[in-house]
């Protein structure tokens, strides 16, 4: 059973915050925990995190103006199925000699091909590309036409 005498205080106070710079009295005056000259008694002092003692730090190992991979990147060039039904007859093969030989540059295509899905086909070629959407690869299985990937 709890009884009055029997209860104690479960909150608990935050400690005061010791507030600087008020004066001598107060024991955190004048420089106010500061010590004296130096960077780090002055206004607008930033320390730098991460200092390594004696390692170079990460901020100074990481490139200053960004780096990025895209540069490097190498996409594939790609083709739609309505394309390949403009420029190809039935009987031939889809591929990147055949499309040099349709006047496409070997900068585009020296990465490969890719297949997309955007029009319809009809005509029965043979396509051999780096790779094919999976939406081109319903259509063509739909028509039985001849693919695969190299």
């Amino acid at each position: 059973m709890i009884t009055l005498h029997s209860l104690t205080n479960s909150h608990r106070t935050s400690p005061n915050v010791q507030r600087v710079g008020r004066g001598v009295g107060s024991g955190r005056g004048k420089t106010s925990c500061r010590g004296h000259k130096g960077d780090k008694s002055r206004s607008g002092y930033k320390r730098r995190y991460g200092k390594e003692g004696g390692q170079l730090p990460m901020y100074r190992k990481l490139p200053t103006r960004g780096f990025s991979h895209l540069g490097f990147r190498k996409e594939p060039f790609s083709i739609n199925l309505s394309l390949i039904e403009e420029l190809f007859e039935d009987g031939e093969t889809v591929n990147i000699d055949t499309l040099m030989d349709k006047g496409f540059s070997f900068r585009k295509l020296q990465h490969g091909i890719k297949i997309l899905a955007v029009g319809e086909l009809t005509k029965k070629v043979v396509i051999e590309a780096s790779g094919i959407s999976k939406n081109a690869i319903k259509k063509l299985e739909e028509k039985k036409i001849e693919f695969k990937l190299v």
